[in-house]
Parts: structure tokens; sequence; C-alpha cells
């Protein structure tokens, strides 16, 4: 399909105020569509919805698909006063969005998982993932979320009582209030990760250890049984009850 614009394909039944909003029936990929349409200069706070997508992708090139109509399938663009090389905050930002638009429109509160999942009963309900892009001089992040609510895929979650377009307003309603402030200390206070003992996936192979921490620029410290390991990028499994 084509590049979505931002102005051309709003969709006045999202109307949203402080956000622009499109929608397209069918693509690929929400992110990859939305960084091409941050190439072509869509704005700030530009957002795009899909009811399906055929080649989303989750962390370490995962398919991330589901039924059309049934889940939540987004992606925001973010240009002003963000570095992407600290994309990792917007991802914190969004989870914590999530978390908090959850527990308003249906009363549960989903965990987070480092570094982008949320969890409900420690099955997965939503995957986050940001990607960062340059054009000249002009830098920008996408973040983008899929997330179960009419349907899931076995041994995975979903919030079955509220549908996309009334999880989205209020999403990004929250997401705006944390651009306001540092949401730091409330994703880490949300972080189920933190006392954990886990398995790491590292490119170098895998680690065991008690997930003790998580620092500001997104990395988690694990200690092992011979030393304390910094943890930039990795796939994190719960080891409950070991």
């Amino acid at each position: 399909m084509s590049t979505p614009n931002a102005s051309a394909n709003d969709d006045p039944s999202l109307g949203i105020s402080g956000w622009h909003v499109s929608r397209v029936a069918e693509t690929g990929s929400t992110n990859a569509d939305l960084l091409a349409a941050a190439a072509s200069g869509a704005p700030h706070r530009s957002v795009l919805v899909t009811d399906h997508q055929t080649a989303g992708r989750g962390r370490l090139d995962r398919k991330w698909d589901a039924p059309p109509g049934q889940n939540l399938l987004v992606s925001v663009l973010f240009r002003t006063g963000f570095d992407p090389t600290t994309s990792h905050s917007l991802t914190q930002l969004a989870a914590v969005a999530a978390a908090r638009t959850a527990e308003q429109l249906v009363g549960i509160t989903p965990e987070l998982k480092w570094p982008n999942d949320l969890l409900l009963n420690g099955c997965k309900l939503a995957g986050i993932l940001a990607q960062s892009a340059t054009t000249g001089s002009d830098r920008y992040v996408v973040v983008g979320m899929g997330l179960n609510l009419g349907w899931a895929p076995d041994g995975a979650a979903k919030l079955d009582s509220v549908t996309p377009h009334a999880f989205l307003p209020v999403w990004l309603a929250e997401i705006a209030r944390l651009m306001e402030i540092d949401c730091f200390d409330e994703y880490r206070h949300r972080l189920s990760t933190l006392g954990q003992m886990v398995r790491v996936e590292l490119a170098s192979g895998p680690i065991e250890g008690y997930a003790v921490d998580v620092q500001r620029d997104g990395s988690l410290l694990v200690r092992t049984a011979l030393e304390e390991i910094t943890v930039l990028t990795g796939d994190v499994i719960h080891l409950r009850g070991r």
C-alpha cells in the first residue's frame, strides 16, 4: 500500500484533540508506514491505526498478526524534544500509558515486562516497538503497539471487554499527560521483571540471574552467580518459582 498522508487520510470518526490520527483498513506495518510518512514530513504526534497488519514485526523480527478489526494495531510519531538514541524512554512511556488505560477502562492492572511487553496473569497482552530514523538533520521516533483486545494467540492474554476504538483515545490522552512529566519512576515501579529470577537470551548466549534494577538508559541489571551484568538488549524469560 502507499504511505499514508496524515492530512489526506485523517479519519473524522477518530478525531482526537492534539493528535493527527489516520486509519487504514489494512497495511503491512504501521511502524514502517509511519516512518516513511515521517521522512516525507508527517507532523509530530501523527498516529496511524489499522484494522489488519499483514507484516507487523516485534523485537527480533518476530511476526505480529491478528484477525482484522480485533486488536489495537497502532503507531505514533514523536519529533519534538526527543533524541532517537533515547527511544527506550518512549517505549516505557507507551507501556505505562497502556497500563493506566487498562486500569481506567476495565479495572485491571497489567504488569510490565522488560523491555517492551505488557503481561496479564503472566501471559503476553501487548508488545511495543520503538524505531528511530534520521532524514538529513531531522530525527524522529515511531512507537508501535499491538494490543490484544478481541483476539489473542494461544498462550497470550486479551482484554475482550474493550474495543480498539475505545482504547485508543484514552491511551493517547495518557501519553500526552506522561509527555509532560518524568515517568521513569512509575515505569520502574510497574516493572514486574525486577525481583525475578530471569533468563536473558543474549547474542553471546543465555545468562541466568536476579533482575535487580533498571537504569534510565533502559538497561537491565542482572546479578548472576559470578557478577552483575548490564543488559542493553535481550529476550527475558521470567523463571517463576526458581
